[in-house]
């Protein structure tokens, strides 16, 4: 039954980007190799690429999840520890974060030791790092150095651990939990595709409109509600009801987009459009994952308190 519905959602996912993919070079055609069907078509490009790499991963197993998450997480801290300049005296905390604390949590989510995982960052490496910093002797802004990293940490490792953390869940009489990780990959990132599409065809009152002008409340409500209605369709591949699936997905759309309004906040107070280009369209690493880093502790928790 397992390798049906992988089958299924495999075929599905692959398909719309075959459908995305013949729209793209028609709008192409017709319209002209415009910036805007430009950028969509990179964008397009991009998501064959992660999306085979995602396909391969999970095909390899429970382990190649967590190692795909982990380098994920690696190249997102990156990016945000560079966004601003970082004093020689941080460099042996951001050791620690970089070669210790982030293998350790995705070592945690790999033996499935939950009890651990769900406070070694937020407790022991929380305290950890300004210790590590302070004995350094540099006082020079040194909460506004410590905030930073230990954001990062948060948010790029902890928080996206959560994705590959629901492989661990002990859902009764449930065990292809694979499925829960697809759920929240395609239900979240197809709420950002459709947001702005939604946008760029009918949006015209930005929503925030001193932090993302192309950000519009048409594309919110559209691309929210559409999502959510996607993950509805896909409640036969987990142990939702279809109703529950449908909320469950406004949760979690509703939690993205709220990742991806602060991690826009940054960018902006930060001068900076992209925290990355390693990604062909979308920007950095962090780009991609600002909503999945916000949906994927809240899915787990929900998911453990109601369904566990």
């Amino acid at each position: 039954m397992k390798d049906n519905e992988l089958f299924w959602i495999f075929s599905g996912l692959f398909g719309f980007l075959a459908v995305a993919t013949v729209i793209g070079l028609i709008l192409k055609q017709v319209k002209g190799n415009t910036s805007v069907i430009s950028n969509l078509n990179a964008r397009i490009r991009a998501w064959w690429l992660m999306c085979i790499i995602a396909a391969v991963a999970i095909s390899i197993g429970p382990i190649g999840s967590v190692v795909l998450f982990a380098f994920m997480s690696l190249l997102a801290l990156r990016e945000l520890i560079t966004l601003t300049p970082t004093h020689r005296a941080d460099h042996g905390a951001l050791f620690w974060c970089f070669f210790i604390i982030l293998p350790v949590q995705y070592v945690l989510v790999g033996v499935q030791w939950y009890n651990l995982l769900a406070v070694f960052i937020p407790v022991y490496a929380f305290l950890f790092i300004p210790t590590r910093m302070v004995l350094s002797g540099d006082t020079r802004h040194f909460l506004e150095r410590m905030a930073k990293i230990q954001w990062s940490v948060m948010i790029a490792v902890y928080c996206l651990s959560y994705a590959p953390a629901l492989l661990v869940l002990p859902i009764p009489d449930f065990t292809d939990n694979i499925n829960l990780l697809l759920f929240l990959m395609i239900v979240v990132q197809i709420s950002d595709v459709l947001q702005y599409v939604f946008g760029k065809l009918f949006g015209k009152r930005p929503i925030v409109p001193k932090l993302s002008p192309n950000k519009t409340v048409e594309g919110f409500i559209g691309g929210i509600l559409s999502a959510s209605c996607v993950g509805m369709a896909l409640w036969w591949a987990t142990p939702f009801s279809p109703w529950a699936a449908f909320l469950l997905s406004l949760l979690i759309c509703l939690a993205g987009f709220a990742g991806g309004l602060c991690m826009s906040a940054i960018k902006r107070d930060s001068g900076i459009k992209d925290f990355g280009a390693m990604i062909e369209g979308h920007g950095g690493m962090m780009d991609r994952l600002d909503s999945l880093c916000f949906a994927a502790p809240v899915f787990f928790h929900v998911l453990k308190y109601f369904y566990t």
